[in-house]
C-alpha cells in the first residue's frame, strides 16, 4: 500500500485513513492493489481530520477522495457488526449550543457550518457524499460511551445509520476544496458497546476494503 508519497500533484484518488491501526489492519486483509490510489493518515477526530485533509488536499488536489475506516452500527439487525457500507450523506452531531434533547445544531443557531465564499456553496449539517444510496453516517466530537447515549443520539439523528468521529470533517473540507468524497466504513462494533471484547475490528475492514475496491473499480 502507498503511503503518504506527497511529492507531486494531481493525484488521481486520495484514499484516507483516520488511524494507523486502521491502515494496518486495512493492509492485513490485502490493502489496495497496486495504482488504486495515494494513502495516507488524516488523524482521530474531528479537529485533526479537518485540518490534515485540508492540507493533503491543497498539496495533491487529488481528483477525488475516499475515507475508510471503523464505525459503529446503530442497528445490527439491518447493518450487522462484521459488514461495511458506502454512506449517501454525512451529519455533525455535537456542535453548537446544549446537549442531548436540547441541544441547537449550527443551522439553527443561525450559523451554517462554512457560510459560503465565491467559489464553494454554503454548507449546512448535513453533506451528501459521492456514490449511490442515501445512508446517514452521523459524526460525532467523542463516540457514545454506553446504550443509553447512542440511543440519545439516535433520537436527535433518527435516520444515522453508524457514528465515526472523521466523516463530517473530512467531508467539510473535500466541500471546501471542491473534491469528491466517498465514505466507507466497516462496523467493528454496535454503538455504545465499548467491550473491545466484542469488537470486530478485522473484519470490518476487510469488508470496508471490498466495498471499497468495488467503488474504486466502477469509478476508475
Amino acid at each position: 500500500m502507498r503511503r503518504e508519497r506527497t511529492g507531486q500533484s494531481g493525484s488521481p484518488t486520495l484514499v484516507l485513513f483516520p488511524t494507523e491501526l486502521e491502515a494496518r489492519r486495512f493492509q492485513d486483509q490485502g490493502g489496495l492493489p497496486s495504482g488504486h490510489g495515494l494513502t495516507a493518515i488524516c488523524g482521530f477526530g474531528p479537529i485533526a481530520a479537518a485540518a490534515r485533509t485540508a492540507q493533503l488536499l491543497e498539496r495533491l488536489r487529488p481528483a477525488r477522495a475516499f475515507l475508510i475506516g471503523i464505525a459503529g452500527t446503530y442497528d445490527t439487525d439491518r447493518h450487522a457488526v462484521g459488514e461495511a457500507v458506502a454512506f449517501g450523506r454525512v451529519a455533525l452531531d455535537g456542535i453548537g449550543a446544549g446537549q442531548g434533547s436540547d441541544h441547537v445544531g449550527p443551522s439553527a443557531l443561525g450559523f451554517p457550518q462554512w457560510p459560503g465564499s465565491e467559489d464553494t456553496e454554503r454548507l449546512e449539517d448535513v453533506l451528501t457524499l459521492a456514490g449511490e444510496g442515501d445512508l446517514l453516517l452521523l459524526t460525532t466530537c467523542s463516540a457514545s460511551a454506553s446504550p443509553e447515549e447512542a440511543l440519545m443520539r439516535r433520537e436527535q439523528h433518527p435516520d444515522a445509520v453508524a457514528e465515526d468521529m472523521e466523516g463530517y470533517a473530512v467531508a467539510l473540507a473535500c466541500a471546501v476544496a471542491r473534491t469528491p468524497l466517498a465514505i466507507v466504513r466497516g462496523f467493528s462494533n454496535e454503538v455504545g458497546d465499548r467491550d473491545a471484547a466484542h469488537w470486530r475490528i478485522p473484519a470490518a475492514l476487510g469488508a470496508a476494503r471490498r466495498a471499497a475496491l468495488e467503488l474504486l473499480e466502477d469509478e476508475g
